[in-house]
């Protein structure tokens, strides 16, 4: 089950039957009315798209992401042993963030969702937005445990999923709700001890061909290694992606994290590769701060002539599988 959120272009919150802004006195009434968590979920997954995507085709993206997952896990189960026998095991309601984010597919339109983003993420309303709605998707879940405990051990489990500049609102969000306790030490890593007194906690966080500089996170997001999440970042990259590679390194001076991966982060930054859907991840692969997984093997295509190359070819069973590996690990 998949429902959707709208941002304007200041990143604020959208009625979704008025196409109006909602009043900021009205948000815990829109988010209660809107997005209540059914306790049928296992797992919640928040998706945020990317750069030329239209409501319509986030939706379908998410959408495929998941059926994608089913298949997989339907196929492939002993892959995933905690995720348990049942079919049951792994049923994600998933929340789309939507935002507007079509251009020229040019170098001028690529600045121009790049400042977009920053515009709305770093100076507007999307990082508080999204953070509040983490916050209310986190005090929602039934069976939350401990307050003072990140993982959601025995009730529904939070992944955080972003695509491109996607990847940033998700980043500036969880940014902005760790910057409010930063006077304790905040980890990241499910072997890592878990640290009370965030605001919202999140299980996972996986960017896909994330739109930001190498060194985004000593740069830009810099109280990330402090950020309210009990698992790890994880990055994936391509050499065949040309809108974080050609395009970046255009309008940026450097290739971007997704044609490179993550350059330097603030924590151990882990180096692997996106694995084919019949490997099973080991805990260890996956069990850090930071991790950078090389997709170029499977991150190929892109539509013919398209300048962005491979940057949307994200949606695959080496992607599903990734994601569900997370779910796995998590628990």
């Amino acid at each position: 089950m998949i429902t959707t959120i709208d941002l304007d272009d200041t990143g604020w919150l959208l009625d979704e039957e008025t196409g109006r802004p909602v009043p900021e006195h009205r948000l815990p009434g829109y988010f209660a009315e809107h997005l209540a968590p059914p306790p049928w979920a296992t797992d919640i997954v928040v998706y945020v798209h990317g750069w030329q995507t239209s409501p319509e085709s986030a939706r379908r993206a998410a959408t495929r992401l998941l059926d994608l997952a089913e298949r997989q896990l339907r196929t492939a189960r002993g892959l995933y042993p905690r995720l348990g026998r049942s079919p049951k095991s792994f049923a994600p309601w998933t929340v789309v963030v939507r935002w507007p984010s079509s251009s020229v597919v040019s170098l001028g339109g690529y600045r121009k969702i790049r400042d977009r983003a920053h515009a709305m993420g770093a100076e507007g309303h999307a990082a508080h937005i999204i953070g509040r709605l983490l916050g209310y998707l986190d005090a929602e879940r039934p069976d939350p445990g401990s307050a003072s405990v990140l993982a959601n051990r025995d009730g529904q489990y939070l992944h955080l999923v972003g695509h491109s500049f996607g990847c940033r609102f998700l980043c500036e969000a969880v940014q902005w709700a760790g910057d409010a306790t930063l006077d304790n030490d905040g980890t990241l890593g499910w072997s890592l001890p878990a640290v009370p007194g965030r605001p919202f906690t999140a299980d996972s966080m996986l960017l896909f061909q994330m739109a930001a500089p190498r060194d985004a996170f000593t740069t830009l997001f810099t109280s990330l290694a402090h950020a309210p999440i009990h698992g790890p970042v994880v990055a994936t990259h391509s050499r065949h992606d040309r809108a974080t590679g050609f395009w970046h390194l255009r309008a940026e001076r450097s290739p971007g994290i997704g044609h490179s991966g993550i350059g330097v982060a603030p924590a151990p930054l882990f180096n692997g590769r996106l694995l084919s859907s019949h490997r099973r991840y080991p805990r260890q692969s996956l069990d850090h701060r930071f991790v950078n997984l090389d997709a170029s093997a499977h991150f190929t295509r892109g539509r013919r002539l398209n300048p962005a190359g491979a940057h949307s070819d994200h949606l695959r069973p080496e992607s599903a599988h990734l994601l569900l590996s997370i779910a796995d690990h998590s628990r």
